[in-house]
């Protein structure tokens, strides 16, 4: 019985909770839209390094405009937030030793996943509040479907990218992946 109970917690805290996060910013007071000014005045986008961190990821995934922004680097554990234009994707990559969790905080996308670049066999549509998981070794895209920009926050582990890494665009991020 309290193994159910555990796993009821665990996922009330991952699906419930962070739903609501930014309908309160870091002050307790509320937010009238999933973006609220006071929320983002709170944010400082930077690398918080392998140091203990609590932060409102909704508002720092919302506020991000960076293609790509390092948020917490540790030694084992990433969590990077990314803002993909219109039209835009994350670009066909595979991470051989890394396994990632995305969650998409604002927007819609079509996932795509396969063994080889040439058969991405899985495809999906996901949008707010869902998770994608990409095991390690699987080719994978995520293509922004919607009329705005598609918000989320990725986690790897091991770590991917080096510590304070910020992209402002796509070709930012392909020019320093050929130098890393």
């Amino acid at each position: 019985m309290k193994t159910g109970l555990f796993y009821f917690f665990v996922i009330f805290v991952l699906l419930g909770v962070s739903t609501t996060s930014c309908n309160r910013n870091s002050k307790g007071s509320c937010c009238a839209d999933s973006c609220c000014a006071d929320a983002k005045a709170d944010v400082l986008l930077k690398d918080y390094g392998a140091e203990p961190t609590v932060l409102d990821i909704d508002a720092y995934a919302m506020s991000n405009d960076n293609f790509r922004t390092a948020l917490w680097t540790g030694t084992k554990l990433q969590v990077t937030l990314m803002s993909i234009p219109v039209g835009g994707d994350v670009g066909l990559e595979q991470h051989p030793d890394t396994d990632q969790f995305l969650r998409i905080e604002d927007g819609q996308a079509s996932v795509m996943m396969g063994d080889t670049k040439e058969s991405l066999t899985f495809t999906q549509t996901a949008e707010k509040d869902f998770a994608i998981i990409v095991p390690a070794g699987k080719w994978h895209n995520i293509v922004n479907t919607g009329d705005k920009p598609l918000k989320l926050y990725s986690i790897y582990s091991p770590v991917e990218h080096p510590h304070g890494t910020v992209h402002k665009t796509q070709e930012e991020a392909e020019e320093a992946e050929h130098h890393h």
